[in-house]
């Protein structure tokens, strides 16, 4: 989970505006920090529901040639299950043909695929 400064959220952890089983509370009156985040799951629609956050555990995002996945802090090996490793791993060899990559973040360890 992404730290965001105007809430003086930390890395890895939830929003306080995050309601468990209702998404957020602020959604509609959202700031633009929130409105410019493309989570990958939300935005690609050959995505399935097993990549949806709440139930991967994860988020995935773009960011120029980078394909960042961060890890939620109590499932960290998640990303190294299937069906999300295999599908990782095709994300990275089609990236590093045109100089990309996916890096998968869990606190504080980066791994790059």
């Amino acid at each position: 989970m992404p730290e965001i400064d105007l809430f003086d959220k930390p890395a890895n952890a939830w929003c306080t505006h995050c309601v468990e089983g209702a998404g957020c509370s602020i959604y509609a009156d959202r700031p633009s920090v929130c409105r410019d985040f493309l989570c990958l799951w939300m935005v690609d629609e050959t995505l399935g529901d097993e990549w949806e956050p709440a139930r991967a555990h994860m988020m995935i995002y773009r960011q120029g040639p980078q394909m960042t996945v961060l890890v939620e802090v109590d499932h960290p090996d998640i990303w190294r299950s299937e069906p999300y490793h295999t599908q990782l791993r095709q994300w990275a060899r089609e990236a590093e043909r045109s100089g990309g990559y996916v890096i998968v973040f869990w606190r504080d360890d980066v791994f790059k695929i």
